[in-house]
């Protein structure tokens, strides 16, 4: 069954225990903890042991599981380690990174392959996956170059994070993109996106079902390729205008689309 989560940027203004009341009371299986540095850090790399008690009885009290974390850069070595280390420990199964680099220039996709290998080898021995996805603007943003990092980096720790957003805004359709690519795909963050917005756009049309990507179709094609790992709300850009209701509206909303499109293709209970 695929298990679907929010990641917790979403509720950046509010405490970890909070999100993952509210995310629970949405419907969603699990949750995705951000550790992006700058952003949102529900969980703290530099002290994670410090939090870890408190993390494990919010999520008992939930009944919610940890899906994956997103740390986001992957220049600090050191930061990636304590990740690796957390998720071992808490029963984080993916941590989720960007590819950093330039879209086009060849000499920054070959750095970042080879930085990504790198880390992937020291997630080894902690069980989990590193999973980079496609990113508008960075050395790995379409298809061919995230068909260039599964190439390059046969490790089992790697895997691929499929955003449909990203490889909508690259050109693609998504829905077609996603059986190239699925063989190694471990994680999926999901939004949608209205064509003409800058950057992912507002919060509110960011939710699932509102924007013109084709997600039922992208949704068939993860059901159809037998994928049955998590499907995670990764909505970007909540800040101080966005109370509570409303980021809770795009959670709820997307979960019945996401919800209701996976339940019709026989992927939940």
């Amino acid at each position: 069954m695929i298990s679907l989560g929010v990641n917790s940027v979403l509720f950046r203004q509010f405490d970890f225990a909070t999100a993952a009341r509210r995310i629970a009371a949405c419907g969603y299986d699990g949750l995705e903890i951000s550790a992006i540095q700058g952003m949102c850090e529900h969980l703290q790399l530099g002290r994670w042991r410090e939090q870890a008690a408190e993390l494990r009885a919010v999520m008992a009290e939930t009944g919610l599981r940890f899906l994956s974390m997103e740390v986001a850069g992957i220049g600090d070595e050191a930061r990636l380690i304590s990740a690796f280390e957390a998720g071992a420990e808490l029963g984080i199964p993916v941590v989720n990174v960007g590819p950093g680099g330039k879209s086009g220039v060849p000499a920054d996709l070959d750095a970042s392959l080879a930085r990504l290998a790198h880390l992937a080898a020291k997630a080894e021995p902690y069980g989990v996956t590193l999973c980079v996805k496609a990113h508008v603007g960075a050395s790995v943003f379409d298809t061919p170059t995230t068909l260039r990092a599964m190439e390059a980096i046969p490790s089992p720790a790697f895997g691929i994070d499929m955003d449909p957003s990203h490889i909508f805004r690259a050109g693609e359709r998504p829905e077609v993109a996603i059986r190239d690519v699925l063989p190694r795909v471990r994680h999926v963050h999901i939004r949608d996106y209205r064509s003409g917005q800058p950057g992912p756009g507002p919060v509110e049309l960011q939710a699932c079902g509102r924007g013109n990507i084709d997600l039922w179709g992208y949704c068939g094609a993860l059901v159809e390729g037998g994928y049955d790992g998590p499907v995670c709300l990764e909505v970007i850009g909540a800040g101080p205008q966005h109370d509570l209701g409303q980021v809770c509206t795009v959670a709820a909303e997307s979960y019945g689309y996401l919800n209701a499109c996976l339940r019709r293709l026989g992927a939940r209970g």
